[in-house]
C-alpha cells in the first residue's frame, strides 16, 4: 500500500514545522550553532551600517547565513554518523572533518567578505 502523501499547502506547513524543529534543534544541541547565531544576531544589523550599497549588504548578510547554512550541514552529518555507529571508524572521521572544513571555509569567505568590505 502506498503511503498518503500531502500535497499544497497541507505539505508546506508540515514542511515548515520540521525545518523549525531542525533549527530548534540544532541551537539546543550545538554550542557551535548557539555561538554562531549569537554572532549573527550582531553582524546582520551592522550590516545595515556598514554596507554602503545594496549588494554589499547582500554579500555582508548572505555570507554570515552561508556560515549558519554550513553549520547546520555538519551538524547533521555529524548526527547520523554518530546514529549509525558509536565505535571509531576512518570514514566516520573522514565525514565529521569534511563537514567541519566546510563551515571552516565558508567563515573563511565570510571574514574575507567582511574585510573587504570594511577596509578596502
Amino acid at each position: 500500500m502506498k503511503p498518503k502523501t500531502t500535497h499544497g499547502f497541507k505539505r508546506l506547513r508540515n514542511a515548515t514545522r520540521y525545518s523549525c524543529q531542525g533549527l530548534k534543534a540544532a541551537f539546543k544541541h550545538e554550542p557551535a550553532f548557539q555561538e554562531e547565531i549569537i554572532l549573527a544576531s550582531l553582524m546582520i544589523p551592522a550590516a545595515f551600517f556598514i554596507a554602503d550599497s545594496q549588494l554589499e549588504r547582500i554579500l555582508l548578510i548572505a555570507t554570515v547565513m552561508m556560515v549558519l547554512i554550513a553549520e547546520l550541514f555538519n551538524s547533521a552529518i555529524e548526527a547520523v554518523v554518530d546514529r549509525v555507529s558509536e565505535e571509531q571508524h576512518p570514514l566516520s572521521g573522514r565525514a565529521k572533518d569534511i563537514g567541519s572544513a566546510a563551515v571552516m571555509v565558508t567563515m573563511l569567505l565570510a571574514g574575507y567578505t567582511w574585510l573587504e568590505i570594511l577596509f578596502f
